[in-house]
């Protein structure tokens, strides 16, 4: 990881549905919620006065499936949106939390392409930096890629999200085989 700037003013917190009650507090200034199509609005939400709240609602999925509503350019360019007022905000962005279902594909690929976002060059400490936030993550790569794409990193996020993945992976070499098991096999680095 560099010895540079911090790569936000803000502290990023990286969580799952369950964490949210316990971590929606007067602290948090923004909030991205990143839900599966139908999962009804957590009751979390309802103590949200004067917090900037993205809404995303798509299915856990790397690619186009029957049943499923993947991700698009829109969702990605509303993640980016949110990065922007973020970044405008300047210092009265104190915390922002991200979160999907369980805090591991989703919410991980979003929080690393915001702190990413205005620092290009520094993409794989972006992604590395999950490995403290969240140990068991495994960013999705529809995300990271579509952000790509739209900041036109030409593939330095996606060589952050590889690092990441192969520094987690010698770490906790037992994920691979989940991995497998949960169908995103052809993700391994």
């Amino acid at each position: 990881m560099s010895d540079t700037a911090p790569l936000t003013a803000f502290k990023v917190t990286i969580c799952g549905l369950s964490e949210l009650p316990g971590l929606c507090n007067g602290d948090v200034t923004h909030l991205l919620s990143l839900l599966d199509m139908h999962h009804p609005p957590p009751e979390a939400f309802g103590g949200l006065n004067g917090v900037d709240h993205e809404l995303l609602r798509f299915d856990d999925v790397v690619a186009e499936f029957p049943g499923f509503t993947a991700c698009t350019n829109a969702d990605v360019e509303r993640i980016l949106a949110f990065g922007a007022r973020l970044h405008a905000a300047g210092a009265s962005a104190r915390h922002v939390i991200v979160h999907c279902h369980a805090g591991i594909s989703r919410s991980t690929a979003s929080a690393a392409v915001l702190m990413a976002q205005f620092n290009p060059g520094r993409e794989t400490e972006a992604f590395l930096s999950l490995l403290r936030m969240r140990p068991h993550a495994w960013p999705n790569t529809r995300i990271v890629e579509m952000a790509d794409r739209i900041l036109d990193r030409k593939g330095a996020l996606l060589d952050g999200l590889v690092a990441y993945r192969r520094a987690l992976l010698e770490n906790k070499p037992q994920l691979r085989q989940i991995i497998i098991n949960i169908g995103r096999g052809h993700e391994l680095p």
